[in-house]
């Protein structure tokens, strides 16, 4: 049998594969499949057949009925609502760090690069909120403002001190390109600490729509760190 990590690691998505996760194995072995029969293969009399995933290294099985009505979907935890309330705030930093480039920069790659991470990330707030919306939980931002400034009690991993964004509204050109480079890629990584944090934790990541977006986190901010090294090396 293929062993299954017990431990998530930040940033371990590459080429779109993730490991094998406690998370993601318990998710499969709790989601069945429905699939219906090939042309190749016996149709049985009762309709098509439910599939449920094997655990890594072993095969799937087809379920009862007894057993597919006994099936319970997850349900989100706590640590989904606070990963996805955290990560808004974490996000708005991010547009706030990507809104100063136009006016201190002279280079369209990183101006590509901060067009690039304002609309995903805006995207991602509006799925996040609508997920928060949709389940009863407050959003603290929507009363509070956007501005990183605005919750000084929840500095997420990798967020920019009040100092460092100073300094980066305060930089241009050259300097600005390295500052804002360095700054994101400490961003992202948090974001990457955040989202191992979530699959860590007993319980959390286990309702499809958390389990996708997280993973989705991870492999879009791993692959754009990947994008933002290189350009920093560049500029030294």
């Amino acid at each position: 049998m293929a062993k299954v990590d017990s431990k998530y690691t930040p940033g371990t998505i590459n080429n779109g594969i993730i490991p094998w996760t406690r998370s993601l194995a318990r998710l499969l072995l709790f989601v069945p499949i429905l699939a219906s029969a090939c042309k190749s293969s016996p149709v049985s009399n009762n309709g098509p057949r439910i599939l449920q995933a094997g655990a890594p290294g072993q095969a799937s099985r087809s379920l009862a009925p007894q057993e597919i009505r006994s099936i319970v979907q997850p349900t989100y935890h706590q640590a989904d609502v606070d990963f996805m309330k955290g990560m808004i705030h974490h996000h708005n930093q991010a547009l706030e760090m990507s809104s100063l480039i136009s006016d201190r920069t002279a280079s369209s790659e990183l101006d590509d690069l901060g067009r690039r991470i304002t609309i995903s990330q805006e995207d991602e707030i509006a799925f996040m909120e609508r997920w928060l919306a949709d389940r009863g939980e407050v959003n603290p931002e929507e009363h509070m403002g956007h501005g990183s400034e605005h919750m000084p009690g929840m500095q997420m991993p990798g967020m920019l001190t009040p100092e460092e964004m100073s300094s980066l509204r305060n930089s241009n050109d050259e300097m600005f390109d390295r500052l804002f480079l360095e700054g994101m890629i400490k961003h992202h990584r948090g974001a990457l600490i955040m989202v191992a944090t979530l699959f860590n934790t007993s319980g959390a990541g286990l309702e499809p729509d958390i389990f996708q977006f997280a993973y989705h986190v991870d492999s879009d901010q791993y692959i754009e760190i990947e994008r933002m090294l290189s350009m920093l090396e560049a500029r030294r």
